[in-house]
């Protein structure tokens, strides 16, 4: 049986008519070759189907020009166009992404550190800050440049881009207070191992103390993210003995769930009923009614996140934290009780 063997740079040496020098600097600094030499070496590489091998390149500079992301799943909406804006900013910067998820299980994300790492992932983007220490000392002791986003807190060290969950809920549930809600419920991711889903629901609790007017959670519920699930909740929430006037998610999914279930049971939002969602994804402006909800930056964090991690790989000097802002979107499924 003949073998196949890939095409070499030497081959594509031969078939332009240059020496592999020639080649090596028209792939590593093009602008250095002389366009008509530049135009036969692309040609060649296209015809033999040459893929150039940085292999020794990343040995020579400690450098793989890659960086991986570890987030939650690539099933949840939430992730998708901050994740897309991360990786068209690292592709500006000549700059390639590996994704992984860990469904939410600390585990799981270790698991896919430590390949990413023995990848040779210069850096990675992680979702929030809660993990168990183990992983908290493999990193710092590999020293893997790293940053955090869809996460900000002002008391913590670590390198983060993105929003305060606790701030923006608080802030979302005093305008519900302020349509004059006082019987609230509410559908918040787990908690466990989700600073995000943790610190929402503290923000809903925490503006809830704050109001002097009789305010109170009547219920609250957690459900991952999907629809079923927040369907369930909702009717778990409107079969109980304490029936709120608005029900805060802790995403649009979840919000978006507790809407269609609210129309299998006939309860009529905005009319007997509110819904605010978080997040802001696309499905949320399309329900009917659409979903009032939290805006959450995701483009400007993954551009963000993608800057502050590239600095850091470069030395860190301009690797900073920073908060991006959240605005509340006022729709059509809240209204005053």
């Amino acid at each position: 049986m003949t073998k196949i063997t890939a095409p070499t740079l030497e081959d594509v040496a031969r078939m332009a008519g240059v020496s592999t020098a020639s080649i090596s600097r028209a792939l590593n600094d093009p602008d250095k070759v002389a366009k008509p030499t530049r135009v036969k070496i692309e040609r060649a590489i296209e015809t033999l189907g040459y893929t150039p091998n940085f292999g020794g390149r990343a040995l020579a500079s400690n450098r793989t020009n890659t960086v991986g992301a570890i987030i939650p799943s690539m099933a949840n909406a939430m992730f998708a166009t901050g994740v897309q804006a991360f990786q068209e900013a690292l592709s500006e910067a000549g700059v390639n992404l590996l994704l992984a998820t860990t469904a939410d299980d600390p585990d799981q994300e270790f698991r896919q550190i430590k390949a990413l790492i023995a990848h040779g992932a210069d850096g990675l983007m992680l979702i929030g800050q809660a993990r168990p220490q183990a992983t908290r000392d493999f990193l710092a002791k590999r020293r893997v440049p790293h940053v955090i986003s869809w996460y900000f807190r002002p008391d913590i060290d670590q390198l983060c881009i993105g929003f305060d969950n606790h701030k923006a809920a608080f802030d979302a549930t005093r305008r519900v207070l302020g349509l004059g809600h006082r019987r609230i419920a509410m559908i918040s991711g787990p908690h466990a191992g989700n600073d995000r889903a943790s610190d929402r629901y503290q923000g809903v609790i925490d503006a809830i103390a704050a109001h002097d007017q009789g305010a109170v959670l009547v219920h609250s519920e957690e459900a991952k993210y999907r629809l079923e699930y927040g369907a369930e909740a909702f009717e778990r929430i409107m079969t109980s003995d304490a029936r709120p006037t608005v029900v805060i998610c802790g995403n649009d999914v979840l919000a978006t769930g507790a809407l269609m279930r609210a129309r299998d049971m006939g309860v009529d939002v905005p009319g007997q009923l509110s819904l605010v969602g978080f997040d802001d994804i696309g499905l949320a402006s399309v329900v009917t009614p659409p979903l009032a909800t939290v805006r959450v930056p995701q483009t400007e964090m993954g551009r963000a996140a993608a800057r502050a991690l590239l600095a850091k790989l470069n030395g860190g000097a301009d690797a900073v934290s920073v908060e991006l802002p959240t605005e509340f979107i006022a729709r059509g499924s809240l209204a005053a009780p």
